[in-house]
């Protein structure tokens, strides 16, 4: 494949990557000399970030135009300590600068093992969700549903974190700090983009919520990364009020690209309190769980 083939359009998420993370560091905190004169671009220029990283200022060029160089591991460790990248940054580094050439194709359909769908229902006081790729919800228990929203009651193609946070309304009302969910959720979703190029119902999805929202749309442009293995939130739930719940994540073993997700209480809490309320709730509703039909989009 040709250079020119190859060139900036073939691997714009790699470019707007190394353009935010060199945006977000002064030449002053990178231990540079400050030259005098107004700077064109905020944060570092390309040749500081070469000088920093010991390459050609040609071959950075190159690298942040998405140019396929095959960059070698030591290069993109220096291109990562230069931009002071956090792991998972520098994972999501080396894996836009080492992109597979697959087709766009779509991906197969994901399942949630039986036993662990009973695992998730057997906890009644512990809201659990798992999500798959793209933030698809792929199963929830009766407290995720009465935390959250029934996805289950959802069409298929709404079964999604980021449509939730996003598109409906009422989750703007049940985070207590929206934005800060929102922008998680974006940086978890680039991600993903740098695992999955070619994945098409994800090329469908950031579509979609960038038509949509014009929030997403910003945060979007950010190109910030973030695997959400843990924190606390908080919410403002309609029925049983303020909720401060402590989040895990786990991979479960044999299903890598699934997640579940558990929201915890402090023991003694007012946030503990308002959960068995929720789980009081739930039992009076006698919220059925939906037949497993065993089939997930994508």
């Amino acid at each position: 494949m040709s250079d020119h083939s190859s060139g900036a359009e073939g691997n714009p998420e790699l470019r707007e990557f190394l353009r935010s993370c060199r945006s977000r560091i002064t030449p002053e905190e990178a231990g540079l000399p400050v030259r005098p004169g107004t700077r064109r671009v905020p944060g570092l220029r390309r040749e500081e970030v070469a000088q920093l990283a010991g390459v050609s200022v040609d071959y950075y060029v190159r690298l942040e135009r998405g140019r396929r160089l095959n960059a070698s591991e030591s290069v993109l460790d220096a291109v990562a300590r230069a931009l002071r990248l956090n792991d998972t940054e520098r994972a999501h580094l080396f894996a836009l600068a080492r992109p597979t050439r697959a087709r766009p194709r779509p991906m197969p359909p994901q399942r949630v093992r039986p036993g662990l769908r009973r695992v998730l229902e057997t906890m009644t006081e512990t809201p659990a969700i798992i999500t798959g790729r793209r933030l698809d919800v792929l199963a929830i228990n009766r407290m995720g549903r009465a935390l959250l929203t029934d996805f289950d009651a959802l069409p298929h193609r709404e079964r999604n974190m980021a449509r939730f946070i996003f598109l409906d309304e009422a989750a703007r009302d049940l985070y207590a700090d929206w934005e800060t969910a929102g922008r998680g959720v974006a940086a978890t979703l680039h991600l993903y983009a740098g695992s999955h190029p070619h994945d098409p119902q994800f090329a469908e999805l950031i579509g979609d919520l960038s038509i949509r929202s014009k929030d997403f749309r910003r945060w979007w442009a950010d190109h910030d990364v973030n695997r959400g293995t843990h924190g606390t939130k908080n919410y403002h739930h309609p029925l049983v009020g303020d909720l401060t719940l402590e989040y895990e994540a786990f991979v479960p073993t044999g299903n890598p690209e699934q997640t579940l997700g558990l929201h915890t209480a402090e023991p003694g809490s007012p946030s503990e309190h308002a959960l068995r309320l929720l789980a009081a709730w739930t039992d009076e509703q006698a919220i059925p769980a939906p037949p497993d039909s065993g089939h997930h989009r994508g």
